[in-house]
């Protein structure tokens, strides 16, 4: 009974192991490594320097064409050294002002041109500020259609506090963003569109 459960019948692959099984060349995203768990690190050790999975009941599997895989993070915690030196790194930063606008108008249906800017200025202005997480532009993807689902036009200072807990994920953000919010209610007049 025993070399029945543990045969191939009973294994359920998960994506490692099927990016290693497979025969055809295949891309291998494992996304926010930093927030897996270590005995999950040490696995993908194995399978970034050798190309292989060992389980103990099995044996080893060995990759029959060598997957491209791409890891992503976002800092949350510090990576081991060993998963650091199999991995090249390449920085994304925010998009510019400019690019996460056509973002906004590209993926936010009904959204006005004036109101895509006024979201990319308001998010690039966040940015600048000392925050525990900055608004992604995931993020600033759900507040852009947020503000069309409420009908809003013209982000003023009240909409923007009110409407603050789409864009950051933390008490003290949201916080320090809504007093940026109430002490500059002039200056977001730079927001609204200018005279034609």
């Amino acid at each position: 009974m025993e070399d029945d459960l543990f045969s191939d019948d009973f294994l359920l692959t998960r994506p490692l192991l099927e990016a290693i099984r497979a025969e055809e060349p295949v891309v291998l995203l494992i996304d926010e490594v930093d927030r897996v768990e270590v005995e999950t690190e040490a696995l993908l050790l194995e399978i970034l320097s050798d190309y292989q999975v060992s389980i103990p009941e099995l044996g080893t599997i060995t990759a029959k064409q060598i997957p491209l895989v791409f890891l992503t993070s976002n800092n949350t915690r510090e990576l081991s050294e060993a998963l650091k030196r199999r991995c090249l790194f390449l920085h994304v930063d925010y998009p510019d002002m400019e690019r996460e606008k056509e973002i906004v108008l590209t993926k936010v249906p009904d959204i006005t041109e004036n109101l895509a800017d006024q979201v990319a200025r308001i998010v690039r202005s966040l940015r600048q500020l000392e925050l525990k997480k900055s608004p992604s532009v995931s993020e600033t993807l759900d507040w852009a259609n947020t503000l069309v689902l409420l009908g809003v036009e013209q982000i003023d200072a009240d909409t923007a506090s009110s409407t603050a807990n789409i864009l950051l994920k933390y008490q003290s953000d949201i916080a320090k963003a809504v007093r940026e919010f109430a002490a500059d209610k002039q200056g977001m007049k730079q927001f609204a569109p200018g005279p034609k």
